[in-house]
């Protein structure tokens, strides 16, 4: 493989997106970008200045090949925006016209596409195939008098009788390139027929060899993630990338907007949006994050990790999201002890194969990771085929994500918590299973009368004061967040009672510690955090009065071990889970004590109060202490040192802080 690039169509006017994405592109390690030159939208009001703009900026900064395709109504046979023109030589002529206003910027440029999908002609029929033929044989041969290099644009599924239709009739003799498209995985149309990589590009080479023997691009080929397997993305990209072809263009960079129709119209089928290495907002999924990281080597490093292969003999605990920060430090907790561990995780967090990469690297084969999604029923029963316990972190964590994507927040959260407690049943055995749930369970706790100081919020009520939220408190579910975890805390307890699955559920605060990789949505302490130690500002919502209590992870970590030990006694329960009254503490606090840790003031903005968000939030863990005599053993203080001691050890922050942790 000469080179891996991206295909992305750009609309007319989006000017912001192409400053959006293009830089993330080529830091993903592109060196090519196949996009579209619409003869139709040229010829549309405006088009021509938009692709004045749209060309050089794209040929400036990467390999760029131009798609020509669409025929404007006004020339159309049939009057339909894809069907062939009344003068064939017009296409040669627009062929030419490109070439003369941005031929500096590409070397190849690509004719028609998808020659099979023409709307007014049948290429079968010797007719319509002369006329094909001819008309984008004659683009072809002037491309080549011109001095540029022609692509043919391969039809979908591949059709081996066509190609060599193409070289009977001389056109294959003008091209540098032929183009070769197909979706294993992805389309229905190609799920009994596709046969492989090798096997197909093979069988286009071998007719190829016939007629001049052209390279081999493969021009459009991807995954979509519609059921969010990125991980299956990430591995069909790698194995895209192995095929013998001379080079590759991803369908696609960005996942199209939900508001743009497709071919066949608005939301004919889900699969084509989410087709990009990113989404629809320019948010980076596992392909685009694993390239970026490492290019091709670190996206073949983490692909290569195989589902679970397991003697029957052992029983591994299985831990969902296992890779995660408070997953990773549950799964190192269990290795430690002898235990093997089934790591379940779609990777698509930022910085999570980090912590798989590091669990690996001290316990080795007693790891054995599954990237898998929640919503994937079928991994899911292999996963807990053999468990001795599950752990289910794995989640959709962030409450902003959950108002903006509400019915991906329930997806994973609810319906993948029945994945996988449908997929403990089918095992026939009594598997426990614990489960993180969140305090956001309580709602926003609107009927707490505050008492505002100078710092900080505090309950009116001097029993809560002292020592918090208890279980007894009434279920108030409050955001999608908040329902879809809600939901799953109330299906995990009643399966304790409808099915006897030993199962217990821990209402979470906030939990920090080594391995967290905070972001401003999720994960607050260590984000604080990192950004003061890169010296950047911080932007807290409120007024940063709101009080929390913040566990260690380390404490958290004994809370679980703990309840599994008692499983059998405890099982049907819910407990809360937090640093109660003696590590809580307002962000102001944390705030200044980060300024102290970092040595340096931390420039901070306030926006306005986030929907959902709780004045206050303090466990009260009674029970669980009455329980299970645990108790949180680290002060926030000391857990934020030590915190602060990992980020330092662990990442890369300016030359300031080096100089004063040197000193």
């Amino acid at each position: 493989m000469k080179g891996y690039g991206f295909v992305e169509w750009f609309r007319p006017g989006e000017h912001d997106r192409v400053e959006q994405a293009l830089p993330e592109l080529l830091a993903s390690g592109a060196g090519h970008l196949r996009t579209h030159l619409s003869w139709a939208e040229y010829l549309s009001p405006g088009g021509e200045a938009w692709f004045d703009w749209l060309i050089p900026k794209l040929g400036k900064q990467i390999d760029l090949l131009p798609c020509v395709h669409y025929t404007p109504p006004s020339m159309s046979r049939n009057g339909r925006s894809t069907g062939a023109p009344v003068v064939l030589k017009d296409y040669a002529d627009f062929i030419d016209h490109v070439l003369n206003r941005y031929g500096r910027h590409f070397s190849h440029i690509e004719l028609w596409n998808e020659p099979n999908n023409l709307l007014d002609w049948d290429w079968r029929e010797d007719h319509d195939y002369q006329l094909f033929s001819e008309m984008v044989g004659g683009a072809a041969y002037w491309v080549k008098q011109r001095g540029w290099k022609a692509v043919l644009g391969g039809p979908c599924p591949f059709d081996p009788l066509w190609l060599d239709l193409m070289g009977q009739r001389g056109v294959l003799a003008q091209c540098d390139a032929v183009g070769f498209h197909g979706f294993p995985g992805t389309w229905d149309s190609e799920e009994g027929a596709w046969q492989g990589w090798d096997m197909h590009l093979g069988e286009m080479r071998a007719v190829l060899a016939r007629y001049g023997a052209p390279e081999i691009w493969i021009t459009e080929t991807g995954y979509s993630t519609w059921r969010g397997d990125q991980m299956e993305q990430a591995r069909r990209f790698a194995n895209a990338v192995e095929a013998p072809a001379d080079r590759l263009y991803w369908y696609g960079w960005q996942d199209l907007a939900r508001d743009v129709a497709v071919q066949e119209g608005l939301w004919f089928d889900p699969r084509h949006y989410h087709m990009g290495a990113v989404d629809a907002d320019g948010q980076p999924k596992l392909l685009a994050r694993l390239l970026k990281d490492g290019g091709v080597a670190r996206l073949r490093e983490v692909t290569h990790l195989a589902a679970p292969s397991i003697s029957r003999a052992v029983r591994p605990v299985v831990i969902t999201g296992g890779s995660g920060f408070i997953g990773s430090n549950l799964a190192d907790s269990f290795l430690s002890d002898g235990h093997d561990v089934v790591v379940v995780d779609n990777l698509s967090r930022p910085g999570v194969d980090q912590n798989l990469r590091w669990l690996t690297d001290r316990h080795g084969d007693r790891v054995h990771p599954m990237p898998a999604d929640l919503r994937d029923e079928t991994a899911m029963r292999d996963a807990m085929r053999d468990a001795q316990a599950v752990i289910h972190l794995a989640a959709q964590t962030a409450v902003t994500t959950s108002l903006t994507a509400p019915m991906e927040d329930f997806e994973v959260n609810a319906r993948g918590t029945i994945n996988v407690l449908e997929a403990i049943r089918a095992t026939g055995r009594p598997v426990p299973i614990l489960f993180a749930s969140t305090n956001k369970v309580y709602g926003a706790l609107e009927d707490l009368r505050m008492l505002e100081s100078d710092d900080r919020y505090v309950p009116a009520d001097a029993r809560i004061r002292e020592n918090g939220i208890d279980e007894t408190r009434p279920l108030d579910f409050c955001t999608p967040y908040g329902c879809s975890k809600g939901v799953a805390d109330q299906y995990v307890l009643d399966y304790a009672k409808s099915y006897d699955i030993p199962s217990a559920v821990l209402r979470m605060s906030c939990i920090y510690g080594p391995r967290q990789f905070g972001t401003e949505d999720q994960g607050w302490v260590a984000h604080f955090l990192i950004r003061a130690l890169m010296g950047e500002p911080i932007s807290v919502y409120g007024n940063g009065k709101q009080v929390r209590d913040i566990l260690h992870v380390s404490d958290a970590v004994a809370a679980y071990r703990m309840v599994l030990d008692r499983i059998g006694r405890l099982k049907g329960q819910a407990f809360n889970l937090g640093g109660g009254a003696r590590n809580s503490v307002s962000l102001k606090l944390v705030l200044h004590e980060i300024e102290r840790v970092v040595n340096h003031p931390v420039p901070l903005s306030f926006s306005d109060w986030r929907q959902g968000d709780q004045y206050y939030f303090v466990a009260d863990t009674a029970r669980l202490t009455a329980e299970t005599g645990w108790q949180a053993r680290t002060g926030w203080r000391e857990g934020l040192a030590d915190l602060a001691a990992w980020l330092r050890a662990n990442r890369s922050f300016p030359e300031r802080e080096a100089l004063r942790v040197r000193a």
